[in-house]
């Protein structure tokens, strides 16, 4: 029997991979027992972005290899907020917002990893920096931090122009404390992350290898840019969103579905667990046949986040879209009362009350120029009742015209 691949060999293989401190010692200790690593997320909003995704699929392939993954919330971090990347202060949020928020990724990361019998754990620091005392924290933990080597730091140099609070230089120390507790109670020896968390997560690192004398181990990973080097993750209507409340799964496949040819191999290696070699065809078509390759890419990212059924629903209504010329990634959509399908409403109706005809009559006279496609078909007939069978999954696409479509959903 083959042996498996050591997962920084994967994480190579597939292009996560950035950087690691004694790579070397870190792909032994990979081989010979299971290690308690961990990411942070600091709730910065109600729903994980597409562009965390890149580190879900890094847990989850870790946790494939047997390897158990902490998923931090950042609950206490995110009332300072990380200074790294940013030219101004991060916007003060309150407690119960934040909160909330930790609760939304809570719910959210069940999708995603298995948590049962202690194979993945979830904690908040919320619940040991809220209590810490300044002084006491700062005599065991502050005394380890050089300031001088704090400000050659990117995360700090591009604010200190125009200011850099004290509030905001503690939060490399606030990290850098999560990763001493999670060694102490979770027996946790890498924390991964983002290439930009680079220095952050090295101060955690050697916090822990000074105070505990142990060797442990930091990984960073390339984090999810386009071919034109921007940061993926933003659509005209902003941020993707792994919430399917925020950001539908039919908008989520259309985004994928829409990448730059010459990003699909690099978002199939990423993005899926489709097998390398396939990744590696798939990205190689080119001409009309890329667009295969997009369908598939979107499809199983879609499947990843949603689910098959959504993306089954995605896949369809997509198809029929692009039949009729139609693709876009920001469809209007509009949440219509069920009960209102179950019992049916007129076309004119329909059209007049989305916005997209002014009055019945006007709507009518669409419908008799061939002006209206449900779902890629065009409309004949002004007399149509819309029911729940008109819906492709759990989606109606309405077209006018030629560039003008609207999504309605039941709620």
């Amino acid at each position: 029997m083959e042996k498996r691949k050591n997962i920084i060999d994967e994480l190579k293989e597939r292009g996560y991979f950035e950087q690691a401190t004694f790579e070397d010692e870190l792909r032994e200790l990979f081989d010979k027992e299971q290690v308690t690593f961990y990411i942070g997320f600091d709730a910065t909003a109600d729903s994980l972005t597409i562009g965390h995704f890149i580190q879900i699929m890094v847990m989850m392939r870790m946790q494939q290899h047997g390897h158990r993954p902490i998923a931090l919330l950042g609950g206490g971090t995110t009332l300072i907020g990380d200074p790294s990347g940013r030219t101004d202060m991060r916007s003060i949020m309150t407690k119960e917002t934040i909160d909330h928020n930790a609760q939304c990724f809570y719910n959210q990361f069940q999708r995603f990893l298995d948590f049962s019998d202690g194979k993945a754990i979830m904690v908040n620091n919320a619940d040991w920096l809220l209590d810490l005392k300044f002084l006491p924290f700062m005599r065991e933990i502050g005394t380890h931090f050089n300031v001088n080597h704090m400000l050659t730091l990117e995360s700090y140099k591009n604010r200190l122009k125009d200011g850099l609070t004290f509030f905001e230089f503690s939060y490399m120390l606030m990290q850098s404390y999560d990763y001493l507790i999670l060694y102490r109670k979770y027996g946790c020896k890498l924390q991964m992350g983002g290439s930009d968390q680079w220095s952050n997560i090295l101060g955690g690192y050697d916090l822990v290898r000074k105070l505990e004398n142990d060797k442990v181990y930091a990984m960073t990973f390339k984090l999810l840019t386009t071919a034109d080097g921007q940061k993926m993750g933003k659509s005209m209507k902003g941020a993707v969103w792994l919430d399917e409340n925020k950001t539908p799964p039919y908008e989520l496949f259309q985004y994928i579905r829409n990448v730059d040819d010459r990003d699909v191999e690099k978002f199939l290696m990423m993005l899926t667990f489709l097998p390398t070699e396939e990744c590696k065809r798939l990205g190689a078509l080119e001409g009309e046949k890329i667009n295969e390759a997009k369908e598939i890419l979107a499809y199983e990212v879609t499947k990843i986040i949603h689910g098959k059924e959504h993306a089954d629903t995605a896949l369809a209504t997509s198809k029929a879209l692009f039949e009729s010329g139609v693709s876009s990634a920001d469809m209007t959509t509009t949440e219509i009362e069920s009960s209102v399908f179950e019992d049916g409403i007129g076309i004119l109706d329909l059209l007049t009350q989305l916005g997209l005809t002014k009055s019945n009559g006007e709507a009518r006279r669409l419908i008799q120029q061939g002006g209206i496609e449900l779902n890629g078909e065009k409309l004949e007939n002004f007399g149509e009742v819309i029911k729940v069978d008109h819906f492709v999954g759990d989606e109606l696409i309405i077209k006018r015209g030629k560039k003008i479509y609207h999504r309605v959903v039941p709620k």
